[in-house]
């Protein structure tokens, strides 16, 4: 069972742990299945490969753990330097990889990878914000 994850279907893109956070290095690895008949493909493929930038910042919440509650909050709060090859298409399974980059109180950069078997398919960081939003 994945721990608490504030996405539920139709946008959770992350279905599986396969490598949970690394201690001090804090490292990891989840996996995303594609189906055709999920939200983010609707058809042979992921309507855009952006959507890859969102599968590293479920992956990064999801593994950072820590208080469900604020999690649940949490949410992208910017891309920096994605690059795209392809969107996944259905029937594939992809591995996102995440490494902590930086933190400066509740905004914390990851770094990603996401990879189909040995093909790459994108890389770049996100911001994500934990708790909720700042009030207007």
């Amino acid at each position: 069972m994945l721990p608490d994850l504030p996405h539920s279907y139709p946008f959770r893109l992350v279905e599986t742990v396969l490598e949970p956070r690394d201690g001090e290095n804090w490292r990891g690895t989840v996996r995303v299945a594609v189906s055709a008949n999920g939200r983010a493909a609707m058809g042979e493929a992921w309507g855009s490969p952006l959507l890859l930038a969102e599968a590293i910042a479920q992956s990064a919440l999801l593994l950072e753990g820590g208080d469900p509650e604020v999690g649940r909050t949490g949410f992208l709060a910017g891309i920096e330097g994605f690059e795209a090859s392809r969107a996944p298409r259905a029937g594939e399974t992809v591995e996102v990889r995440v490494r902590l980059a930086a933190r400066f109180g509740a905004i914390v950069k990851f770094d990603g990878e996401v990879f189909c078997g040995t093909e790459p398919l994108a890389r770049g960081s996100v911001l994500v914000r934990r708790g909720s939003p700042p009030s207007d």
